[in-house]
C-alpha cells in the first residue's frame, strides 16, 4: 500500500462482500481518499487476501479479522454490515478516535441510543441509504406528502435480493418516517405493515409498506399516493450498489476535520 499525501485515510467493513468489494473500488479509485484497512469476519474466506485482488486493483491492504489492526492509521470507517458488527466496531472506533459512516440498517431504538451515545466521542454519518438519489426522493417526498395530505392512501413498496435479512428495509421505514412527520402522523401507530384475510377498510390515516424479496434485485423504492382519479408514484431504482458507494465517500469527506456529531446525509447534501 502507497501512502497518498493528503488523502483522507478509509478503511472498509465487510470488505469481501458485495458492497464491500464496490466501497473498496470507489475508495481505491478516489484521487482524495486513500484505502487504509479492510475488515471482515473471522469466517470469511477472503482473511489474508488484498481486498482488491478480485477487482485488479494492486497494493490494497490485506483482508483482516483483527479490528485494531484493519483500524489502525484509519481516519474514517464505513460500515455496511449488520447493527451487531457495526456496534463492535464503534466501540472500537470510539476508542481509537476514528470516525464512522454507517449504511447498515436494522438497527433497534436501543442500539441506536448507543450510536448516538458513541456520537459525543467521534464524528458519525448515519443514513439507512446513502444514494444521493434516495435522499433527494425523501425531500420530494416531504413536499408531496404536505400537497397531497387529505383524500390520498399512502403505500410504501420495496424490493430486494433474497440475501437481505430486514424488513421493511432500512430506506422504506425511512421514506415511512418522512411521510408521517409531514403529515403530523406518528409512523409508530399509522404504520401497517402486513394484510391478510378479511382486513376491513382501508384507515386513510394509515400509511402501508409492502417488502418484496427475490434474486438479485439491489434495491427499489415507490411511495404511492392514491387518490380519487388519479395516481402519483414517487420511484427509485438502484441498478447497482455503485450510487451507495458514491454517496459514502462524499459522507467520508464531509467528516473530514470532524470531531464529535451524529449527522445523516442530508446534512452532507445540504450542510447548513
Amino acid at each position: 500500500m502507497i501512502d497518498v499525501q493528503g488523502a483522507i485515510r478509509v478503511a472498509v467493513a465487510g470488505a469481501s462482500g458485495r458492497m464491500g468489494q464496490m466501497l473498496v473500488e470507489a475508495v481505491s479509485r478516489a484521487d482524495d481518499l486513500q484505502l487504509s484497512g479492510a475488515l471482515d469476519v473471522p469466517s470469511s474466506a477472503a482473511i489474508g487476501r488484498e481486498a482488491g485482488a478480485l477487482l485488479g486493483l494492486s497494493n490494497t491492504p490485506s483482508i483482516t479479522a483483527d479490528l485494531a489492526a484493519g483500524l489502525t492509521g484509519a481516519q474514517v470507517l464505513i460500515d455496511f454490515t449488520r447493527p451487531e458488527g457495526t456496534l463492535a466496531h464503534l466501540a472500537l472506533c470510539r476508542e481509537l478516535g476514528v470516525n464512522a459512516v454507517i449504511g447498515t440498517t436494522g438497527f433497534t431504538e436501543a442500539q441506536k441510543a448507543q450510536i448516538a451515545e458513541h456520537a459525543k466521542h467521534i464524528a458519525i454519518v448515519m443514513a439507512p441509504n446513502m444514494s444521493v438519489g434516495v435522499n433527494v426522493v425523501f425531500k420530494l417526498l416531504d413536499m408531496a406528502a404536505r400537497a397531497l395530505n387529505e383524500g390520498y392512501d399512502i403505500e410504501v413498496i420495496e424490493a430486494h435480493h433474497r440475501h437481505k435479512v430486514d424488513a421493511p428495509s432500512g430506506t422504506a421505514l425511512k421514506m415511512g418516517e418522512v411521510l408521517a412527520a409531514a403529515l403530523g402522523r406518528d409512523l409508530n401507530h399509522c404504520a401497517v405493515y402486513a394484510r391478510e384475510g378479511v382486513t376491513g377498510e382501508r384507515d386513510p390515516s394509515s400509511i402501508g409498506f409492502a417488502a418484496i424479496r427475490g434474486g438479485d434485485i439491489v434495491g427499489d423504492h415507490t411511495v404511492m399516493f392514491a387518490g380519487t382519479g388519479e395516481r402519483i408514484e414517487i420511484s427509485h431504482r438502484a441498478s447497482s450498489r455503485a450510487g451507495y458507494a458514491q454517496g459514502s465517500l462524499r459522507a467520508a469527506r464531509f467528516l473530514a476535520g470532524k470531531t464529535t456529531g451524529l449527522f445523516g446525509m442530508h446534512d452532507v447534501l445540504w450542510p447548513q
